[in-house]
């Protein structure tokens, strides 16, 4: 009776026949370091080969040794592991080469920018105009375009961010029919809006109402750049709130704009932010409105209702186009207070997203 449940027991446990060995993955791996092994062997061969070809430029060592990366990476798995795990692994390599050389250019700008700006940036440069400086002379700084920068973004982002926000609601929460397809059309438009077509406009404006130069008439323009962004990327994070959050509140008798007001709004809040940021980011840096309707100013003016106003674009324009080497350091200078100026606001509003995102365990 035991022996017969004995074999009972041992005949019901896994069994693995010849076929599934046969069928089954190869059991031999390569070590985890292994693409930081081939990494090196394909840059020390990259070099190698160029410098034996006589070729100088790093561009042609980064793409050899690319391309012998990912050769030793599928060929030594091949034959260490199987073609399958070679394919899997050359695709994974193949993210990683294109990642990359897409970081390679960003990485170049940035770190010329602020080797080449943190020579001439300091507290003079920040707290300074350029009245009276002369082009050829080491003084004058970046005070003025600071605070006309500063201005007309903040006019078009007090603009542009309700506008943005309300049409994104109704395109989600209301929009059925022809004019949701209709403001979608033209939301998209105006995206691939050139920034210079939307200067002509507000210049248009300007000459037909006979309106002076000020902060104020740039700040509309961009803000025509900005609306689409905001309404795009508040249309895709409303999307992303779950329905099932909707029809709850709405179980529960609270009407339709309160839900909106204390269920969608603050489930998204993190996402919307990053996109006014983006937004933000998108018209810090344009020149071609400024130069039309601000018209640039040597002199500190804080009035962004009345008078010529600068802008760090219009400034670093400015200053290249001087020619001399010193306006060159200032054009330098003022292209890194512009990243620190749009790096610094992307911290701030993730701080605010965060802190105004709904907490887990409510």
């Amino acid at each position: 009776m035991s022996h017969a449940t004995t074999t009972d027991v041992q005949s019901s446990g896994p069994r693995t026949s010849p076929t599934q060995n046969k069928g089954s993955l190869s059991s031999r791996s390569l070590p985890r370091w292994a693409p930081l092994g081939f990494a090196a062997v394909s840059v020390a061969l990259g070099v190698g080969i160029s410098v034996a070809a006589g070729w100088d430029s790093r561009v042609q060592w980064g793409l050899i040794s690319a391309l012998l990366f990912l050769a030793i990476s599928y060929i030594a798995t091949t034959v260490v592991e199987n073609q399958r795990q070679a394919k899997d692994r050359l695709a994974t390599s193949i993210v990683w080469v294109c990642f990359i050389i897409a970081m390679v250019p960003l990485a170049s700008l940035l770190w010329t920018t602020v080797s080449r700006g943190s020579e001439r940036l300091d507290l003079y440069f920040l707290t300074h105009s350029m009245a009276g400086v002369l082009g050829s002379e080491d003084s004058g700084g970046v005070y003025h375009a600071l605070i006309g920068t500063l201005e007309q973004v903040g006019i078009a982002t007090v603009i542009s961010v309700p506008i943005g926000l309300l049409t994104a609601v109704y395109l989600v929460e209301y929009g059925k029919g022809g004019l949701a397809k209709a403001v979608t059309f033209f939301v998209d438009v105006m995206t691939g809006i050139p920034s210079i077509v939307a200067g002509l406009f507000i210049l248009s404006i300007m000459l037909i109402a006979d309106i002076e130069p000020s902060g104020l008439m740039g700040a509309l323009a961009l803000s025509i750049l900005m609306i689409p962004v905001v309404v795009r990327s508040t249309e895709e994070m409303l999307k992303l709130v779950p329905n099932e959050l909707r029809e709850a509140s709405l179980a529960l008798g609270i009407p339709k704009w309160r839900t909106i007001l204390k269920v969608v709004l603050p489930t998204s809040i993190g996402g919307i932010t990053t996109g006014v940021m983006l937004a933000v980011a998108r018209i810090a840096g344009e020149t071609a409105p400024i130069i039309l309707l601000v018209f640039g100013s040597q002199l500190i003016n804080t009035n962004p209702f009345e008078g010529a106003q600068s802008s760090l674009p219009f400034y670093i324009y400015e200053q290249y186009r001087v020619g001399e080497a010193a306006s060159y350091d200032r054009a330098w200078a003022a292209a890194l207070v512009l990243i620190a100026f749009v790096m610094i606001l992307n911290l701030v509003a993730r701080g605010i997203a965060r802190w105004k995102a709904p907490k887990s365990g409510r």
